[in-house]
């Protein structure tokens, strides 16, 4: 029979809070050195190498050894921070950059604020009555080909041992990330042809291109027949070789969205539908494929985010909770969310408005609004993982949610 954990005391747990704050504090300047050495050295998924290079660094200079290659993956990171048994918390990072935009998502700033709560936790997990480990999750963007670090981390065993998870991410203002996140699905399709003269004898082609053209045409008809909820878009590829040249070949990727993983698929059985479509209007030949797993929505907990708004609350920061004003975007951390009790809060760093994966958002990244937000969201990390190690019933009272929200929603799905 495992051992009855007994509650630290409310004293107790506020004074490891505040050594928690106090450490974070004292290393403020290398840890707003570390994020803006990320800001200007953007690396796009799985090619984070000089980062977690980095970042491995600054946890060696503190006394914390730290491994890569976690799941196959070259920037894949674990460093457990101390304390023994359960239970036991993770400090997620994410590094990863976009292309052309840099850091305009704000990954330096979530990379910086989990070193900084890593750091801060590894000094007072000892006195706790469990454990933590800092998890770097490459490739949480979906610009490069099979993304979701956290995906493949989950699959190789990284969050086995773990009873719950927690990060933040930058935004335009304060909240708690209650709302949860789209799932979603990446589609590439592939289209063959036959060249052929585009002038002297185009009948003899077979235009992969306008395959392609008649696929946007045909997803465009479809959108406004899908749920508010839902996002398709995309890109081309390839469109050719030549003007003069009947296209052979020509491809295109779509990123389909939903608030539900079943709606997700039927939807993206419709999308895949719209290039078939455009397969046989043409008469070219479609090849189809996921170019990354699926991302499946986030499941917020209710039990760690009144943690994490009390904590915010003692910095200064009034966490709302309300649903986020243009929309909803995509995270690996929602895979996560769907196997533990899982926390991600919204923390400003840009006026209000600013959205990310725009130049603007790029810029405050760097900026000393963005500064702020990674000591307070530093500290924050910090003290809820300390709520959860010094009050083990808590953790128990988050699985019990989460286990009901999943309950629930495979009642409904039935």
């Amino acid at each position: 029979m495992a051992p009855v954990l007994t509650a630290l005391s409310p004293e107790r747990v506020a004074q490891l809070k505040k050594q928690a704050r106090d450490r974070v504090d004292a290393l403020a300047a290398e840890l707003i050195a570390l994020a803006d050495d990320i800001h200007a050295n953007p690396e796009l998924g799985f090619q984070e190498i000089r980062t977690v290079g980095v970042v491995q660094a600054l946890l060696s200079k503190h006394g914390i050894a730290s491994q890569t290659g976690r799941a196959g993956l070259a920037t894949g990171l674990r460093a457990e921070l101390g304390g023994t048994g359960h239970p036991k918390v993770a400090i997620i990072a994410e590094y990863d950059a976009l292309p052309g935009l840099g850091h305009a998502c704000g990954h330096n700033a979530i990379c910086t604020s989990a070193v900084g709560a890593a750091l801060a936790v590894q000094s007072v997990v000892g006195q706790t009555l469990g454990a933590a480990v800092l998890l770097g999750t490459p490739a949480e963007e979906s610009a490069v080909d099979n993304a979701g670090g956290k995906i493949h981390m989950l699959a190789a065993g990284d969050f086995d041992d773990v009873d719950a998870a927690m990060m933040v991410h930058p935004n335009d203002r304060d909240d708690l990330g209650q709302e949860g996140s789209l799932a979603a699905r990446g589609i590439a399709f592939e289209f063959h042809g036959r060249p052929a003269h585009a002038a002297a004898a185009p009948h003899l082609g077979i235009n992969a291109l306008d395959a392609v053209l008649q696929t946007y045409n045909a997803i465009n008809a479809l959108r406004q027949q899908v749920r508010p909820d839902a996002r398709i878009h995309g890109i081309i590829t390839h469109g050719g070789e030549a003007p003069n040249i009947v296209p052979k070949y020509a491809a295109c990727r779509f990123r389909v969205r939903a608030a539900d993983l079943p709606y997700l698929e039927e939807l993206a059985e419709r999308v895949i539908n719209c290039a078939r479509a455009g397969a046989l209007a043409t008469g070219a030949r479609l090849e189809h494929h996921d170019f990354a797993p699926t991302y499946q929505n986030q499941l917020p907990n209710s039990v760690m985010a009144e943690l994490a708004g009390a904590n915010f609350g003692q910095l200064g920061r009034a966490m709302e909770s309300k649903r986020l004003l243009g929309g909803m975007g995509s995270t690996d951390f929602g895979n996560v969310s769907r196997r533990i009790p899982a926390l991600c809060p919204y923390v400003q760093i840009a006026e209000p408005g600013t959205k990310p994966h725009t130049a603007e958002f790029e810029q405050a990244a760097g900026s000393a609004m963005a500064h702020r937000m990674i000591l307070d969201s530093a500290k924050a990390l910090a003290m809820t993982a300390i709520d959860l190690l010094s009050r083990p019933e808590l953790v128990e009272r988050a699985k019990a949610e989460l286990a009901e929200r999943l309950s629930t929603e495979k009642e409904r799905r039935d």
